[in-house]
């Protein structure tokens, strides 16, 4: 489910800045870029996300932006590098070479130029834990105000499909008349008025007629979307549980096509089933 998500505090000396952003993903697939100092609260921040998001694929950014760049600047071990400056200018003089660069050697050897060690305080971590916090409770709330878009939508959707039901099942009592027609010239046509046996002919029309109702599959129809809305309106996160109620909408549909034999009831169904891509591919947006 899409989202976004940003937050920020400035302490004076330090600005923390916290982005959260997320795409559809039927899983929650996170990634964190955080500063060096803030490796050891990967996993805590991993931990709070896998509960409160759930699914996306989400992108974490943490920086932090000091107003005194010289703070945390690294260090130059002053006797040391002379120590090895010397040493390369004797060794130097001794094969008589250049000392061209001996100063830019000595600062690439080991111990010459030290870093303090990056570690994050506890009263810089509960600033930048407040301000993760912040980010996350925006990012969560323009997911609910997305999803409180989708949610009518969707109800919009099923209820276009409802409504083309009942516009079915005023065409469907016009099948039966007009089947009885149609068949009947066709026998007429071909072997004649006089030769057809009634009696046979409505058996088999009996039995013709049965293999085309659609009675079950409107029934369940209507119970399918009337159970989505209700799944729809359950606080909990159900969007696979829609998706499957989708699937079950969608088989319904189908058959209620393939045994319609008519023309106006199929155009009825093709309506139904363009909706239906639309509710799936906003269900993709759904926890």
């Amino acid at each position: 489910m899409t989202g976004y998500g940003i937050a920020s505090f400035d302490s004076g000396n330090t600005k923390y800045t916290v982005e959260i952003k997320s795409l559809n993903s039927k899983f929650l697939e996170l990634s964190l870029r955080l500063p060096k100092s803030f490796t050891e609260k990967e996993f805590q921040l991993r931990t709070e996300c896998n509960k409160q998001i759930e699914r996306g694929k989400v992108s974490l950014s943490i920086t932090v932006e000091k107003a005194n760049t010289t703070a945390n600047a690294a260090g130059i071990d002053k006797d040391l590098l002379k120590h090895y400056y010397e040493q390369l200018k004797s060794v130097s003089f001794d094969l008589d070479e250049t000392t061209g660069n001996l100063l830019e050697l000595a600062l690439g050897l080991p111990e010459v130029v030290k870093y303090d060690e990056e570690t994050v305080s506890e009263e810089e971590w509960k600033i930048a834990e407040k301000t993760f916090q912040q980010a996350l409770a925006a990012f969560q709330q323009f997911r609910s105000d997305e999803g409180n878009v989708l949610e009518q939508d969707v109800k919009y959707r099923i209820g276009i499909i409802l409504k083309n039901l009942e516009l079915v099942e005023i065409e469907e009592p016009k099948r039966v008349p007009l089947i009885r027609e149609r068949l009947n010239q066709f026998l007429s046509d071909a072997v004649g008025r006089e030769a057809i046996d009634q009696n046979r002919f409505e058996q088999e029309l009996i039995y013709f007629i049965d293999k085309l109702d659609i009675t079950e599959e409107k029934i369940r129809l209507r119970t399918h979307c009337e159970y989505f809305i209700e799944t729809l309106k359950n606080a909990d996160a159900n969007g696979k549980k829609l998706g499957f109620i989708s699937q079950e909408i969608g088989r319904e549909v189908n058959t209620l096509g393939s045994k319609a034999n008519d023309a106006t009831i199929q155009k009825l169904v093709v309506g139904m089933k363009e909706e239906l891509e639309k509710i799936k591919e906003q269900l993709l947006n759904v926890l």
